[in-house]
């Protein structure tokens, strides 16, 4: 497979491609992650992730291809970001226990003239989550760069899941069989 450009800082995106065997280089810009009123989660995160490549494309040329991703966690309709700090963390934490919601991961693959985009949805099933355990993780794990607070790798996602229904990965930030897929399209 031909080397691409993942734009995107995500230890998770890197350790994926990485595991899918997947030559790349990281090349990342700060991008303003506003998006218009009226776009669906999954417009959203389509729309981020299109201006991360839009970023890079200049510099490129379209000589190679470019991946940049968004994900994005949603529960009962409303967007969960990042966690601003330690009482946000716990926070989110606490209203994702017991509770089913979404992460939706908006993959972008713009080479030559031709673009790529996708949402993969994958529905997450937290059990019932004590104080406790969630300040053992938000102390432990430092969920500050994560959306939604949480890894699904890192030990609440052991201890804590009760299911998921579509693509783990996805939940790490990158639905990688599908992205594996479309570069081989290309």
């Amino acid at each position: 497979m031909q080397k691409i450009i993942l734009a995107s800082q995500s230890p998770r995106r890197k350790q994926l491609l990485e595991w899918a065997e997947v030559p790349f280089d990281i090349v990342v810009k700060e991008t303003d992650e506003s998006y218009p009123e009226g776009l669906n989660i999954d417009e959203i995160a389509v729309h981020i992730a299109r201006n991360k490549a839009l970023e890079i494309k200049s510099d490129f040329a379209g000589s190679i291809p470019i991946l940049a991703a968004d994900t994005i966690v949603v529960l009962q309709g409303q967007i969960i970001g990042k966690p601003k700090d330690r009482e946000d963390a716990v926070n989110i934490l606490s209203s994702l226990s017991g509770k089913q919601h979404q992460v939706v991961t908006g993959v972008v693959i713009l080479y030559n003239e031709k673009e790529t985009a996708f949402a993969e949805t994958t529905e997450v099933l937290f059990h019932e989550l004590s104080l406790a355990q969630i300040e053992f993780y938000v102390d432990n794990y430092k969920p500050y760069d994560k959306a939604g607070a949480y890894a699904i790798q890192e030990w609440i996602g052991v201890v804590g899941i009760k299911n998921i229904n579509g693509d783990f990965y996805n939940v790490m930030g990158l639905p990688v069989s599908r992205v594996v897929q479309a570069l081989q399209s290309l």
